[in-house]
């Protein structure tokens, strides 16, 4: 894996202007504390070359969510940029998911409120810090995540998400105080214009896969949401992006202040811990293919990717005929319904998940044994976001691709992004004869 980050240290760095006190009007509940556990019931050798969390000084209640979630040494990304972020520096980074970059971003929201918190009353709706996301599941994701972390202290999560009951959402924040505001852009809009939510008090902004965020033409709403928190001299700005374009630096550069920049290369993202296959099929082939691997006893989870709504419907309802248990996450899918679904893939309830790339963006969950490719995708990058939902939490996963006379021809980039090229074979008789 190829990082890159600034040669400055955290305390070379320049610094960034001191931030304003913040005090204002709910009051801050104390903090939770558990008795029973200490920092000593967590132990981690050092370990050359690795960072460890203990390390970083962090708050006893963080660092007990931090260990009930099994994390031990900071993965790359967190290494490079935690440092500097938990000096307030502002960050631009390039990282894939699955590279460990949520709990980086929230690591820092946590620890940066747990060492300043408010005694004072302060307003129902007013973040202290918020995270803007493009898809709803990544949303829901982000926040059962800060959850997690959040398990042991006094900090409230909040989620803003369109497709759900909006005077649900309401109720939410009227009954505690906004700690950590997760949203899509549309829906915090919403909320702003109708007064429900206060930004002008946000002390972290995290802009998270900023470059989803352009394609699927959310800048303008960004740039809005934007103008609404404090001006970035007075906010500490982690952006991230898994493609570093001109245009998505061009933003980085408008919302950030002196920023570090750091690069997590893809390549080994998607190629550690994954075996990736190609068969060769013909497109009418394909799904009597797709049912002989889903026969395979070794065959546990499966997501299954399309590049259309319409095909991933297809493709649930065939693979329901044959007698799998499948659930389907597109955007034309109602929220609850999304997220039930997603509870239930979790659960062992459904062995397989059909998805288009905008969902499967916010599918984080350990233990699935393979993904496939029913189709190619466009983008490159989309390959390795897909295949990337195996292989996680230090397990090994399998991905299998259909190349047919359609698609064949995205195989060059994919290859190309990847650095190597992935081995092409036609499926055996056996994987063919089932009707």
């Amino acid at each position: 894996m190829t990082e890159q980050t600034t040669s400055q240290s955290p305390e070379t760095h320049p610094k960034r202007p001191a931030r304003r006190s913040r005090r204002r009007g709910g009051k801050t509940p104390a903090k939770a504390r558990d008795n029973a556990w200490t920092l000593s019931d967590f132990q981690v050798p050092e370990e050359k070359g690795k960072l460890r969390f203990h390390d970083l000084d962090l708050p006893e209640t963080l660092m007990h969510g931090i260990a009930d979630l099994g994390f031990r040494y900071c993965s790359p990304i967190q290494a490079r940029s935690l440092p500097f972020t938990l000096r307030a520096h502002d960050v631009v980074g390039k990282a894939q998911t699955g590279t460990g970059k949520t709990a980086a971003f929230l690591v820092t929201i946590i620890t940066e409120l747990l060492n300043h918190s408010i005694d004072d009353e302060r307003f129902a709706g007013e973040a202290r810090s918020l995270i803007i996301a493009p898809t709803r599941e990544l949303v829901m994701q982000i926040a059962q995540d800060a959850k997690d972390l959040c398990k042991y202290t006094d900090l409230h999560v909040h989620t803003l998400v369109g497709g759900m009951d909006y005077d649900k959402q309401k109720r939410h924040l009227l009954e505690n105080v906004c700690d950590i505001l997760v949203a899509t852009p549309g829906r915090l809009l919403d909320f702003a214009g109708s007064r429900d939510v206060y930004l002008d008090r946000v002390e972290v902004l995290v802009l998270d896969e900023a470059d989803r965020m352009l394609d699927m033409g959310f800048i303008p709403q960004v740039r809005r949401i934007v103008r609404l928190t404090p001006p970035r001299e007075n906010r500490q700005t982690l952006f991230f992006s898994a493609t570093f374009t001109p245009e998505v630096l061009n933003l980085a550069e408008q919302w950030t202040v002196s920023p570090v920049s750091i690069e997590i290369e893809p390549e080994n993202v998607a190629t550690d811990s994954v075996d990736q296959k190609v068969f060769i099929v013909s497109a009418k082939e394909k799904f009597r293919l797709l049912d002989g691997i889903m026969q395979q006893e070794a065959v546990e989870s499966v997501i299954v990717f399309a590049n259309r709504r319409d095909q991933c419907r297809r493709l649930q309802e065939k693979l329901r005929a044959k007698g799998f248990s499948v659930g389907l996450l597109s955007g034309d899918v109602p929220q609850g319904k999304r997220v039930k679904t997603l509870d239930d893939f979790k659960s062992g309830e459904l062995k397989v998940l059909v998805a288009t790339d905008v969902a499967g963006r916010g599918i984080h969950i350990d233990g699935v044994s393979h993904v496939i490719n029913f189709t190619l995708p466009e983008e490159p990058e989309d390959y390795v976001h897909r295949i990337g939902r195996t292989g996680r939490a230090g397990k090994f996963g399998t991905s299998i691709s259909f190349a047919c006379e359609d698609d064949a021809f995205l195989l060059e980039p994919i290859q190309k992004l990847l650095g190597r090229e992935l081995h092409c074979e036609q499926p055996g008789p056996e994987l063919l004869g089932h009707d």
